[in-house]
């Protein structure tokens, strides 16, 4: 069975949802961090306007069929606030998440719980992971795995999924070769307004590329205006992408065997391609 698995979009500049306009200069800026640990990135502002400022959400119905076919129960890596993992939960399927953001599985728990819907989170890094379940499946619903900012610390992931999967298992991971941010969007502005009225902005402040360390690095800035004055939070955001065969390898030393190589659309990819989703055996 072939999985079709539209990419999440972790950076979108697309014009649609949020409305764009040119940027203004902030007038309360913070000043502007050299590093973000990926644990820490999806924090306080940046968490708030997650959800507001998304312009995509993964379809919960590519996720299910894919549980249904290879069994559960399941872990899904990099859960966030809860899409799909909450619709999944809903559907009668054994799934658990994990994230390293501490707000974004407030956001989750509390979506839970309006929901009437019943779930376990645990607040974990992928490349620590520890838990006392063995899953029949793990999976990633969007290319998160490339946050992991290098080789060592994805090749650690890969052992701690291997390590939670019970044999014969299924790992589920897409990847993305991010591109350049178009010029002309670097400095738009996406708005969108927060639960209470204020106004959240994100924009592209600069970009950096690294062909040799596959890594591009992104100035992101997020601003909330409402009343008591804006806040504004500028962080770089890190994506690593892989070559097929690295990542093949990485996988292989880990204890994963790669049995399908797909695009987003499911098609098999010969070679490397923007998007690759793989699906790894725990033999």
């Amino acid at each position: 069975m072939e999985l079709t698995l539209r990419r999440r979009s972790l950076l979108s500049t697309q014009v649609g949802g949020p409305r764009l306009r040119p940027a203004k200069p902030a007038s309360h800026r913070k000043a502007r961090q050299t590093s973000v640990d990926p644990a820490d990135f999806y924090t306080g502002l940046v968490a708030e306007s997650f959800a507001p400022l998304r312009s995509f959400s993964p379809d919960p119905e590519v996720y299910a069929a894919f549980l249904r076919e290879v069994g559960g129960p399941a872990l899904e890596l990099g859960c966030g606030d809860g899409d799909p993992l909450l619709a999944l939960r809903r559907s009668g399927l054994d799934v658990e998440g994990v994230d390293s953001s501490a707000d974004m599985l407030e956001r989750c728990r509390r979506r839970a719980d309006e929901a009437g819907v019943t779930v376990t989170v645990h607040h974990q890094r992928m490349e620590a992971l520890s838990l006392s379940r063995r899953f029949q499946a793990v999976f990633l619903a969007g290319p998160t795995f490339n946050l992991l900012p290098d080789d060592s610390v994805a090749a650690a992931a890969l052992h701690r999924v291997r390590r939670h999967l019970a044999d014969g298992g299924t790992a589920l991971i897409p990847l993305h070769v991010p591109g350049p941010t178009p010029a002309d969007r670097i400095g738009q502005v996406r708005t969108a307004p927060a639960d209470d009225g204020a106004e959240l902005r994100f924009s592209v402040v600069s970009e950096q590329r690294d062909e040799a360390a596959r890594t591009r690095t992104t100035v992101l800035r997020y601003e909330r205006h409402g009343p008591g004055g804006p806040t504004v939070v500028e962080r770089p955001w890190l994506l690593h992408w892989y070559t097929r065969s690295g990542f093949e390898k990485l996988a292989a030393e880990a204890g994963l065997r790669t049995v399908s190589v797909t695009d987003g659309d499911g098609s098999a990819v010969e070679g490397d391609a923007p998007d690759m989703v793989f699906r790894l055996r725990a033999d």
